[in-house]
């Protein structure tokens, strides 16, 4: 069969996939909710929530419950467990599954010589649980003592004055992560929704973090987005907004995952968002098109949006983090590359150089069926990043009466020249970035492409490291911008310092104003954790101390990163929520997070020193 048959049977594969098929894939798949004061009001479930449940469940959606309670007295007051997929007892303690009554601890059981010596010191009432030990104020200090009279690696939270002791490092984020990863979503498609100090990490967690017109304050500074109505009807009123919309009403106002691009002459950021957008990247070669892609890509990897990078001359790799599907002598598969993204935190790289050139297109548009339908289920891979694109989509691709790339969203194409891509592919563009020594002639060819108005000739030369960004319909000139470059050559990937084991005399130690806590952070990840739930007297001690820069500088070895948190430590009006909330941007932007295990088709996770002489800028 020729190249032209085959192309030509893909297209009528294509117009014939169900609706279904081709529809915009929902992005937000799970609710996940606190059980007290934001579903249930006074510990009861009303009728008119239970029906705003249901809804949510028949538009597609799953739900899970994050709660604080125990399983026997929260199966005691709540009647409609069976609606959730999953339950997050204990404040991320327990995982329970209603459809099967299987109980999962996600930590070890409290230690006997801690209950007992509680009760010996007359806290009461004191409720254990299988990991959580649960108490009420004023007992905080005499728990806080026993702490450390023992020696334990134990953390106190608070919830609108009940007090919570957990081990440390298990909050309802990591209790919200288990369950994620049971159900083979990511957290990126998942809405939180809560009304407690308890809630910041779950709220943290999740895409959109949801507080009800009754949370408390702080949690409603911490949250993207609160509801009108409190308690159950605050939650029936988010169901309503994800089945109208699936929260696209909410895009201007959710941009705490965007995507740096770069900065104007000001100085001020140019960020993209990370879903709902289709970019395209071209222009001459040796102009920065694979700088430019490669910085957008890291970010994207280092954020957890899965990429499935399509690879058509073997560029990508090396690319860390991700994992090789395909080699010079042996052809990808495409049930190797769904079985490789089906973990969230897997990145694949499909390298095509194995196939012959006229044999591309038509895998390629193959593979792009099966991955629609996956993200129809699982909204992954996040982002389709297509490198050398008029490989696989040329501009001789024209489909009859549907085009499937009209539906895709968050994805990258790059190439040389628009004109070479298919006209479906340009239809769908969001934003053009141009790069090289004549960015207005590549704007213009993209324009006739698609045949709106060219912007207005900007009239000026990109200097080394700088990009045009239009907005396709926009007639006005396009914004130059300066590209910042991925980190790949000054960022520490060392794994040592951020998932690692640190020597206990080198690990951080929270222990607060009065030495009560005895809270050890033998890596970075632990010490972000830790963070997030130690109260603000603590936070703040060792911030104003200067703790958290010496021990960047001295232990972490990281000047760059030490000297960032020493300039919040000197922001006396800063709130502690800010001041945390600044360190943790400044150590995630600098350190890549820990991915999710797969078996490698060929994987490469380069040294430090090997990822920094890949990643120096090339011609492309």
């Amino acid at each position: 069969m020729g190249f032209a048959s085959r192309r030509a049977s893909v297209i009528v594969a294509l117009v014939g996939i169900p609706k279904n098929h081709r529809r915009q894939s929902m992005w937000y798949l799970v609710l996940a909710t606190d059980y007290d004061g934001t579903v249930a009001t006074h510990g009861t479930i009303l009728p008119e929530t239970v029906k705003s449940l249901e809804r949510c469940l028949d538009s597609g959606r799953k739900l899970v419950m994050v709660t604080g309670r125990e399983l026997p007295d929260l199966q005691r007051v709540c009647p409609h467990l069976s609606l959730f997929e999953w339950v997050v007892a204990e404040n991320g303690g327990l995982l329970y599954r209603p459809a099967t009554r299987e109980e999962r601890p996600l930590a070890k059981a409290p230690r006997e010589d801690f209950v007992l010596r509680l009760r010996e010191r007359g806290v009461a009432p004191l409720s254990v649980g299988k990991v959580i030990v649960a108490t009420w104020e004023p007992h905080e200090n005499t728990v806080l003592q026993t702490i450390r009279d023992l020696g334990l690696e134990m953390q106190v939270i608070f919830n609108k004055g009940a007090v919570m002791i957990l081990p440390t490092g298990i909050n309802k984020a990591t209790g919200l992560a288990a369950a994620l990863a049971e159900m083979g979503i990511s957290p990126h498609n998942v809405v939180g929704v809560g009304d407690a100090e308890n809630d910041n990490a779950l709220l943290g967690a999740c895409e959109v973090g949801v507080a009800v017109a009754n949370a408390t304050p702080q949690l409603k500074d911490r949250a993207d987005y609160v509801t009108t109505a409190d308690h159950g009807a605050g939650v029936a009123e988010l169901i309503d907004r994800l089945r109208a919309d699936d929260l696209s009403s909410l895009d201007q106002q959710l941009s705490r995952h965007s995507i740096l691009l770069g900065t104007r002459a000001d100085g001020s950021e140019v960020r993209l968002p990370p879903y709902k957008l289709n970019l395209l990247v071209a222009g001459s070669s040796g102009g920065g098109k694979s700088t430019t892609a490669t910085a957008l890509l890291e970010r994207l990897v280092e954020q957890h949006y899965q990429v499935c990078v399509i690879d058509p001359e073997g560029d990508y790799q090396e690319f860390e983090g991700t994992v090789v599907c395909g080699t010079a002598h042996q052809p990808p598969a495409a049930d190797a590359v769904l079985q490789l993204l089906a973990p969230p935190k897997q990145h694949l790289v499909v390298n095509l150089i194995g196939l012959p050139i006229q044999d591309r297109p038509g895998f390629f548009l193959s593979l792009l069926t099966r991955l629609q339908d996956m993200r129809t289920q699982t909204a992954r891979p996040h982002w389709l990043v297509i490198d050398e694109a008029h490989h696989v989509l040329p501009s001789t691709w024209t489909p009859a009466t549907v085009s499937l790339p009209r539906h895709l969203k968050q994805a990258m194409f790059i190439t040389l020249t628009p004109d070479l891509l298919s006209p479906a592919v340009l239809q769908s563009i969001d934003r053009v970035i141009a790069v090289g020594d004549h960015p207005d002639e590549t704007l213009r060819k993209f324009a006739e492409a698609v045949e709106v108005k060219p912007p207005k000739r900007s009239q000026k030369s990109l200097e080394h490291g700088q990009l045009a960004l239009w907005t396709p319909g926009s007639t006005d000139p396009p914004e130059i911008i300066k590209l910042t470059p991925g980190t790949g050559v000054r960022r520490r990937h060392s794994r040592k310092y951020a998932e690692g084991a640190l020597e206990p005399d080198r690990s951080f130690y929270f222990r607060g104003p009065e030495g009560k806590l005895n809270l050890r952070a033998q890596n970075l990840i632990t010490f972000l954790q830790l963070a997030e739930g130690i109260d603000d007297e603590t936070w703040l001690f060792h911030l104003r101390a200067g703790d958290y820069s010496k021990w960047l500088r001295e232990t972490i070895k990281d000047p760059d990163l030490a000297d960032e948190a020493a300039m919040v430590e000197r922001q006396h009006a800063m709130s502690p929520l800010d001041s945390r909330g600044r360190i943790k941007a400044s150590i995630e932007n600098r350190y890549t997070l820990p991915a999710s295990p797969a078996t490698p088709v060929s994987s490469k996770m380069s040294s430090p020193e090997e990822r920094g002489k890949a990643e120096q800028p090339t011609a492309n």
